[in-house]
């Protein structure tokens, strides 16, 4: 219990200095080495099995730093560099304007930004289909379709809740979670995925898009939000209209290439995007009449969005992974799993407990794998104790996961979209928090409906 109790004191510790106005990524890094120094004192392992000791224990603390900023840094820092590189270079050749001016005609007649925020938010939702990483995804929302929605008159931090919000429920029957998932329940990976997943996914999504409406609505008016909505006759526009297209490259690129839609060519969000800006400069190039020059001059402005997107957003990841690590190091996850092990209760009191738990380790770490990995091996032998169904404990678990993570201030995706949007993490998990407690509890409802609770 010691060990929860210091990663409860250094979270509820992190959080309030966050609050304060503390730069985030000082804090939890600074919370993270603490962290790792602490479960080394108490004997416990500081780095993962693959990164080799430094023979002490500080210095193992800032090893695992430069890990992360490898690993971060050289991975998915890397596709956030790349998109928001790509969605200053739209913003810089007047593309962005482009599919404001041209969207607005059609949309107009949509009088009310929430029902735009909804439609984005389906949309958005379907393209977890496509793209299986939450961050992935929410920084590539951020960077195509977050202009265009705060353009047409949402708020900042409605628009980057929606970006941050579509990977909270599982909707990809491929998804590595829904295949261990299907392993752990012993169903079939079509019968799991399909029959049991899938129409409790679709009911927490429809729950969710709904809350979204009134929730956001109601903090608009609450707080006196700003609303960013572009009077479209004053709109300067000098780019042609078929830069339009141009904003979209990745999305369609992710369909065609991110799959075998073309047999024999499979590229990934990387190449996908470098292409993208590699197409971008071309169109640029034969608009300016064949001038290299202004062509490359707009393409310093892609550089500098990418240098800003390290300073102000893959930072934060890195310092995010450390901490997160530091909590899993220091116990606390183990704890949590204890305390699961030694509940004596009912099947639905059971069930309840472990997607609760689920829910504070994900908050907590930011992590929606980690947690769910951890928890997923003790159902099937609680299950077996009570006789239950393991499907009836795991799929909430699977959900918790994903919706605790869309509500942790230290979570990948909330900090990659809050950064690009220049807002504080905790203003995007104050618009995820209400749809994702209306969310949990769909999943937790369709669950005790749709799957028996015994085997």
């Amino acid at each position: 219990m010691t060990e929860l109790l210091i990663g409860l004191v250094i979270t509820i510790a992190v959080g309030y200095y966050i609050v304060k106005g503390y730069k985030a990524a000082g804090v939890l890094l600074t919370a993270g080495i603490s962290l790792l120094i602490i479960a080394g004192l108490l004997g416990h392992s500081v780095l993962p099995a693959k990164v080799a000791s430094t023979g002490n224990l500080f210095t193992d603390s800032l090893e695992y730093v430069k890990y992360m900023l490898q690993y971060r840094g050289g991975g998915l820092g890397l596709q956030i560099m790349l998109l928001c590189g790509f969605a200053s270079y739209m913003t810089h050749i007047g593309a962005n304007n482009v599919v404001v001016k041209q969207f607005s005609k059609p949309l107009s007649c949509i009088k009310s930004p929430y029902v735009l925020l909804v439609a984005a938010y389906i949309v958005a939702c379907l393209m977890s289909l496509a793209v299986s990483s939450a961050t992935g995804l929410g920084v590539l929302l951020m960077a195509t379709l977050f202009p265009m929605m705060t353009a047409m008159g949402i708020s900042r931090p409605a628009a980057a809740a929606v970006c941050a919000s579509p990977a909270a429920i599982i909707l990809s029957p491929t998804s590595g979670d829904v295949v261990v998932a299907a392993e752990k329940s012993g169903l079939p990976l079509h019968v799991f995925a399909v029959e049991t997943v899938l129409p409790v996914s679709i009911c927490a999504i429809i729950v969710m898009a709904v809350a979204a409406f009134f929730w956001n609505k109601y903090l608009d008016k609450k707080d006196n939000t700003p609303m960013e909505r572009v009077d479209i006759s004053e709109m300067e526009v000098k780019a042609p209209g078929y830069y339009s297209i141009l904003p979209f490259l990745p999305i369609i690129g992710v369909f065609i290439f991110n799959g075998e839609t073309i047999p024999g060519l499979k590229l990934d969000i990387y190449t996908i995007v470098v292409l993208s800006i590699a197409i971008g400069a071309l169109v640029d190039f034969l608009t300016n009449r064949l001038n290299g020059k202004i062509t490359l001059d707009n393409l310093e402005s892609c550089y500098a969005g990418m240098g800003d997107a390290f300073k102000g957003v893959v930072m934060l990841l890195v310092a995010a992974g450390v901490f997160a690590q530091g909590l899993m190091t220091v116990g606390t996850i183990d704890n949590l799993l204890a305390l699961a092990d030694k509940a004596g209760a009912g099947g639905i009191a059971l069930m309840l407990l472990l997607t609760a738990l689920t829910v504070a380790a994900a908050i907590a770490t930011g992590s929606g794998n980690a947690p769910f990995y951890a928890f997923v091996e003790l159902a099937p032998q609680l299950a077996g104790k009570l006789g239950l169904s393991p499907a009836f404990l795991i799929i909430p678990m699977l959900q918790a996961s994903n919706l605790g993570r869309t509500i942790s201030p230290v979570s990948g995706v909330i900090v990659a979209t809050s950064g690009m949007a220049k807002i504080s993490p905790f203003d995007v998990v104050k618009r995820t928090v209400v749809p994702v407690v209306c969310g949990l509890i769909t999943v937790i409802l369709g669950t005790l409906v749709l799957v028996p609770m015994y085997s």
